[in-house]
């Protein structure tokens, strides 16, 4: 009893340097054989946490037997073999078995005295075990939250919660799959599997409703398997496919109801999971269902954010940028090349015969013609340069990475000879032309206003000059 006094006062002792401690006296005294510590648990009753010498095929028979006598019972002896309760502060937590030939001799006061250092020393390491999974859960937890809490869509969101999930159960693998208000799997994102993202790809576009693991964690409950191969699963499911020997599954439910499901597990080796791992799967449950639903509502203010955005922008017709667009474009285009000595070139755009074509065809024919004018002067620019819509029938290009002279003159011709073909509207071919001014930056203005009123002036000229012809263009000349 000194040498265990002195030994714990020094060190925090597991439960095997305690036994292996007193063993040498024990067989000294008591010829002891073998001796086993058991450790109460509240999920599984009781488990062996220290062992010396051989086991014997009912040592956890007899050890279960003195927890069926009353706590203050004394030491039960059965044959060669003695069982002690481990008891602190009124708890009993484990047992003490002694297999040995004079187990009789060993004193009450001593076998007290050694079930209280073991009682303690299991006390302890149960603290510990505890205090660690409060800051390992607290730790993930609060990681979480902080990550999730700036994830932008529910993919990101997503992607947190398996990492999160792989971190907090120190799980192999994890992986999670959102699903639609239909219920089918729209996104699954995997964490350290050998393929990655696409050993799940099959689960796109499956119904989650399909497999017998959503089925059980539906509820709201998680579901935490020990062994895979006990529990019923799909094949190509995403415990087949993610190779689990344990796992466990946990739901995302928001107020709308179910939006998806995160896995975690081991393919190495089956594993018991406890009480403290349902509590950590509980509390991720909670948290990520709200981190997905936060991160749904931003991204769908984002989305509406961006629409307004583009609705201010751009023309609600044909979706070119509108005229405050064009003018924030241009007058950025050309403060960089004048900082950089580089040409700008504006060109103004009115159509000839628009009028006609409302006038005989009707204004609902005018709004698809107008459609597929926008369509053709895109694919007559090149991908940087903005073409906008002004109103009416009146259009601007405006041509950026230094453009001379020239260049602005072949987009303009490429602009009419494309106009000029007929456009087939309602069953029927409706023409029209389009004239064109160029004005360049900084040849023809000095600025942006400069450059606006010119290309304008230029595109009346062209008007004039081609009301016959059917388009054409003209540059602005000081």
């Amino acid at each position: 009893m000194a040498d265990l006094v002195s030994f714990m006062t020094k060190d925090t002792p597991s439960v095997q340097h305690v036994l292996e401690l007193a063993e040498p006296h024990l067989r000294a005294a008591a010829a002891l054989t073998a001796a086993t510590v058991f450790e109460l648990d509240s999920e599984i009753g009781m488990k062996v946490t220290a062992q010396v010498g051989p086991a014997g095929n009912r040592d956890l028979f007899v050890a279960g037997k003195v927890l069926r006598l009353a706590a203050g019972a004394r030491p039960q002896v059965t044959g060669e073999q003695m069982t002690v309760r481990l008891r602190i502060g009124g708890q009993t937590v484990g047992v003490l078995l002694l297999t040995g030939g004079a187990l009789e001799v060993l004193r009450p006061e001593l076998l007290d005295s050694l079930a209280l250092h073991f009682a303690t020393t299991l006390q302890g390491l149960a603290a510990e075990r505890q205090r660690q999974f409060l800051t390992h859960s607290s730790a993930t937890v609060r990681r979480l939250f902080e990550q999730g809490m700036a994830a932008a869509t529910v993919e990101d969101a997503g992607r947190i919660l398996a990492a999160s999930a792989a971190e907090g159960f120190r799980a192999e693998h994890a992986a999670v799959y959102l699903i639609d208000a239909a219920g089918t799997i729209r996104f699954v994102h995997s964490v350290n599997l050998p393929d990655g993202d696409e050993q799940l790809r099959d689960l796109v576009g499956r119904a989650a409703a399909d497999s017998p693991v959503w089925r059980t964690i539906q509820g709201g409950q998680a579901s935490l398997i020990g062994d895979a191969a006990t529990a019923r699963v799909r094949p190509g499911g995403l415990v087949r496919l993610m190779n689990l020997q344990a796992y466990v599954a946990l739901p995302l439910m928001s107020a709308q109801g179910p939006i998806g499901m995160i896995m975690a597990g081991d393919s190495s080796a089956t594993r018991s999971w406890t009480s403290q791992d349902r509590l950590l799967a509980d509390q991720l449950s909670v948290e990520g269902a709200l981190i997905v639903d936060s991160a749904g509502m931003r991204q769908t203010a984002q989305a509406h954010v961006a629409q307004l955005s583009h609705q201010a922008f751009h023309d609600s017709l044909t979706g070119l940028p509108n005229r405050t667009h064009l003018i924030e474009q241009a007058e950025r285009a050309v403060r960089e090349a004048g900082a950089s000595r580089n040409r700008v070139a504006l060109m103004m755009l009115d159509l000839n015969g628009f009028k006609q074509v409302n006038d005989t065809a009707g204004h609902q024919a005018g709004d698809e013609l107008l459609e597929q004018v926008a369509k053709r002067l895109l694919g007559a620019v090149r991908e940087h340069d903005v073409v906008a819509r002004l109103g009416g029938d009146e259009f601007a290009i405006l041509l950026t990475r230094d453009p001379d002279e020239n260049v602005a003159s072949e987009v303009a011709m490429r602009i009419c000879e494309r106009l000029r073909l007929p456009f087939r509207i309602d069953d029927r071919n409706l023409t029209v032309g389009g004239s064109v001014g160029i004005a360049l930056y900084p040849d023809d203005a000095g600025d942006y206003e400069a450059l606006m009123k010119g290309a304008d002036e230029a595109m009346y000229e062209a008007k004039r000059a081609t009301k016959r012809s059917g388009g054409g263009f003209r540059r602005y000349t000081l």
